[in-house]
């Protein structure tokens, strides 16, 4: 079962689970559907399925970070309450949960890859309720897995698809001058689809505990952003250099945000590189460039 399916990690988990050999996704829902921060509201979801699931997937949070920091409260029940309950559940159910947190419960200043036992501090309302939510799904059972991860694309809005908006603005003449993207910022950009499939790959193989999954490679988003627009036939298209304090944002966002992936590796599960991930994204049926896609 997939709660948060209508995001990118949610679509991606669907499809991928629908085509794993052996296995049956009986339940799929978003918030639309299911508040899963309401006491009780999932569980009488699932009593009416006619196959109980064996694991649940939470890909559902509040990942908008400045909205986070203006609406605490509303972060909180995304992400502390929400899955605190789903913990609850599983364990009265005999569910395995298998939840997924982010790189922001990091400080963001580090100088080498974070490991899943370094310290924690996160700077922001979003990292804050995100550790705490974390916490929460480890603290109810030692059979659940969480996952952090980092700078997801795929299905969905995302900034891969809002560079190439941007930059067909400034081809159609919409929008004159360069575009200004962060070039202090680093971390390791991910593919939905790919961290669909080292997800499924992990909790099939058994995995518990705390692991960190992510596409190979460091990058800046204006590295991240040059490639697409010269994948996508926008080379010509200038993009200027700006650091994180030339944005007017809510939320502070860290510096340095790329996980140690290596334990994941130990278990046999890796993923591509970002480049190479990125380019499989352009090509997809889901991509911004796919004539009659709409992110």
């Amino acid at each position: 079962m997939i709660t948060g399916s209508n995001g990118q990690l949610g679509r991606a988990l669907a499809r991928d689970l629908a085509r794993a050999p052996g296995c049956e996704v009986v339940g799929a829902v978003d918030i639309d559907e299911v508040d899963i921060a309401e006491p009780g509201a999932l569980g009488r979801f699932v009593s009416d399925l006619v196959s109980k699931p064996d694991v649940l997937v939470n890909a559902a949070a509040l990942t908008h970070v400045d909205r986070c920091e203006r609406e605490p409260e509303l972060a909180r029940r995304a992400n502390v309450t929400a899955p605190g309950l789903l913990a609850e559940l599983c364990c009265e159910a005999g569910i395995r949960l298998v939840h997924v947190s982010t790189d922001y419960v990091f400080a963001g200043d580090g100088d080498r890859p974070y490991r899943e036992d370094d310290p924690t501090e996160p700077r922001s309302s979003y990292g804050r309720t995100k550790l705490e939510g974390e916490r929460r799904v480890r603290a109810a059972s030692d059979e659940c897995l969480v996952i952090r991860t980092s700078w997801v694309f795929g299905d969905g809005r995302n900034f891969i698809a809002a560079i190439l908006d941007q930059a067909r603005q400034r081809r159609d003449g919409r929008v004159t001058g360069p575009l200004r993207v962060v070039d202090d910022q680093r971390g390791r950009p991910t593919y939905a689809v790919d961290l669909a499939c080292a997800i499924r790959q992990l909790f099939e193989g058994g995995a518990r505990g705390l692991f960190h999954l992510a596409n190979e490679g460091v990058a800046t988003w204006w590295d991240l952003a040059r490639l697409v627009l010269d994948e996508a036939d926008f080379s010509d298209l200038t993009i200027d250099r700006i650091g994180t304090d030339d944005l007017k944002v809510d939320a502070p966002r860290p510096t340095w945000s790329v996980l140690d992936c290596s334990k994941a590796k130990a278990q046999g599960v890796r993923l591509r590189g970002w480049p190479d991930a990125v380019r499989a994204y352009l090509a997809s049926d889901a991509s911004p460039l796919a004539v009659g896609h709409e992110a």
